[in-house]
């Protein structure tokens, strides 16, 4: 723990200062219980939130009183004039206590000693704004409902270590207000999607996370092993294959919001696992999808924030006008001047990338430098949403032929601040052709491609009964809460991110 107490101090230092800081708290718990309080009772009535005081009251002159009993609760975050001030939170906000001891029994009153910042107390008493504006309880009734015994972080500025942070989060909720309001800005995005899809006669469904083959995406995945059956089993790196189950059963629009479990890297747009939503529409194709997709996203914005026009990291994103359509192939060649459709072989391609300076890893088909040269010397400049569309054939295995452009599939990414937010198809209805592509990755899987995807006999089976055309899409909720939040890293926007543990000495 010693990073919680976040002061300048060697780490050594901190944790002799936390230990001694705890000895004194476990003190008076001791005395508390001498005394025969419970320090840990089992519930609390309220009356009010301090929000719903506050707006109740705001009319009340400085200096006033009356005889309006109120019930609040929360933790104790403040303490001037021993004791007499005390400021304590609850979810809505902050009200303060005033403590005289002419109004508080006097085993109250001498209890108050016994407290410290981060304990949980339940007060009654009677409204009053001070001479100096601050709305007040006037404390008739004190009691205590848990005693903290680690001291909270100090100093006004709150929780400032950043890995300490992400590593005790509940810390940081306590201390930064700004990370709950991030996270309720997460419950309610998630709440407006769920709301506009179900309007839009969705169904919200749920598929597996233990999967037998992990396929959907070019991911490597997470392997465990279940012992009755005696088989290893993968934590799903996407909900796609399942949910296209659902539609050729005869469910025509689903969706599932869920976790998915990748084994890759961390970084600020990056955690092992993620939230994602997964939709698919059978009749419908990519064109219908993006603008289904670019009228949910503004829904989402303007019911949360009550605008389409967002600031995010000092750039102005605007999801109120059309979202602009873009191929891959004209995004190339506007930022690059390189035609890509002159591109015949893949040692064309190779030596164009190289040209480019593009650094080449295991791309083994045209198709794939493509995609390097767009990540490499394009995705960065898509700043305002941009549906990038059409993509080569190599890279998009489970998406239906370009109805008109040779070697290309009917796709699209959504990208905003050069990041991928979306990712959409006219989803593959053909079973043979879906056989053919996923031999395809089946033989790279074998070669030692981890993030190909593997040969799913099921799903082939499933398609060979029939699956009408369909239209679908995976948004990254995480990547859409950074945008909406203005939130620099992944780690911002989720509670409990993954993070490497401490080794402790």
């Amino acid at each position: 723990m010693s990073k919680v107490v976040g002061n300048s101090e060697t780490p050594k230092q901190e944790e002799m200062d936390v230990s001694k800081l705890k000895a004194d708290r476990l003190k008076k718990l001791g005395q508390l219980k001498e005394l025969g309080i419970n320090p840990y009772p089992y519930k609390f009535e309220r009356s009010h939130l301090a929000s719903q005081l506050h707006e109740i009251y705001k009319e009340m002159p400085k200096g006033s009183e009356n005889e309006d009993q109120v019930t609040v609760c929360g933790r104790i975050m403040n303490s001037r004039n021993n004791w007499l001030f005390t400021d304590i939170h609850d979810d809505s906000g902050k009200i303060q206590l005033f403590c005289h001891k002419d109004s508080l029994p006097e085993e109250q009153f001498n209890m108050l000693k016994l407290l410290d910042k981060g304990d949980f107390v339940g007060c009654t008493g009677t409204m009053k704004r001070t001479p100096a504006g601050e709305l007040s309880v006037r404390a008739k009734n004190l009691v205590i409902l848990s005693k903290s015994l680690l001291p909270l972080p100090d100093g006004w500025e709150g929780f400032t270590d950043v890995e300490a942070r992400y590593r005790h989060r509940y810390v940081d909720m306590i201390t930064n207000p700004e990370v709950r309001d991030t996270l309720r800005k997460r419950s309610l995005t998630i709440r407006h999607m769920r709301n506009f899809l179900d309007d839009h006669g969705y169904l919200e469904v749920e598929t597996p996370t233990l999967q037998v083959e992990a396929g959907g995406a070019d991911a490597r995945p997470f392997v465990t092993h279940h012992n009755a059956l005696d088989i290893d089993l993968y934590l799903r790196i996407a909900t796609e294959l399942h949910l296209k189950r659902m539609i050729i059963g005869g469910m025509e629009r689903v969706y599932e919001i869920g976790r998915i479990f990748r084994n890759e890297g961390i970084s600020t747009r990056h955690n092992p696992e993620f939230t994602m939503l997964e939709m698919y529409c059978a009749y419908g194709d990519y064109n219908q999808l993006m603008d289904f997709t670019e009228e949910m996203l503004r829904y989402i914005a303007e019911k949360l924030l009550g605008t389409a026009e967002l600031v995010y990291q000092g750039k102005n994103i605007s999801f109120a006008k059309p979202f602009r359509r873009l191929r891959m192939a004209d995004a190339i060649k506007e930022v690059t001047g390189l035609d890509v459709s002159t591109l015949k072989t893949l040692e064309e391609a190779k030596a164009a990338a190289l040209k480019l300076g593009v650094e080449l890893e295991n791309e083994d088909s045209r198709g794939h430098i493509i995609n390097a040269i767009f990540e490499s010397k394009v995705e960065h400049t898509l700043i305002e949403p941009t549906f990038l569309m059409d993509h080569p054939v190599e890279i998009s295995p489970l998406t239906k032929i370009h109805r008109t452009n040779e070697g290309e599939v009917e796709r699209f990414e959504l990208f905003v601040y050069g990041r991928e937010l979306a990712n959409g198809y006219s989803e593959l209805s053909d079973p043979q052709d879906q056989r053919e592509r996923l031999e395809e990755q089946a033989k790279k899987k074998a070669a030692g491609n981890e993030e190909a995807m593997p040969l799913d006999l099921d799903f082939i089976m499933a398609m060979e009964y029939g699956m009408p055309p369909t239209m679908g899409i995976g948004i990254g909720i995480d990547r859409l809460v950074m945008l909406l939040t203005d939130s620099a890293s992944i780690r911002d926007v989720i509670a409990f991110p993954t993070m490497k543990p401490i080794k402790h000495q």
